[in-house]
């Protein structure tokens, strides 16, 4: 019986990094391009658009974390390849 919880919990943590990167980081990239259009608002803004500063302010936060994702994943690979081990 324990080893059955042992498997249901492994397979809970998995399905949740899956969610996580599979999903979530596409998300969060598509988020920080949606708070780029928000802009400051009038007719003009459809001829020349300016993001409004929190949209910039928010698209840098997403961008940031999407590519922190992406360097993390990228140093584990390259780490397991030299055999070297990781601890965040």
């Amino acid at each position: 019986m324990n080893n059955i919880i042992l498997a249901l919990e492994g397979a809970g943590q998995v399905l949740l990094v899956g969610v996580l990167l599979g999903a979530g980081l596409p998300m969060i990239f598509a988020f920080g391009i949606r708070a780029l259009s928000y802009g400051v608002g009038g007719a003009a803004d459809i001829e020349t658009h300016e993001p409004h500063l929190i949209g910039k302010v928010l698209a840098g936060l997403c961008f940031a974390v999407v590519i922190g994702a992406v360097i993390a994943g990228v140093g584990a690979i390259v780490a397991s390849g030299f055999g070297w081990e990781l601890g965040f």
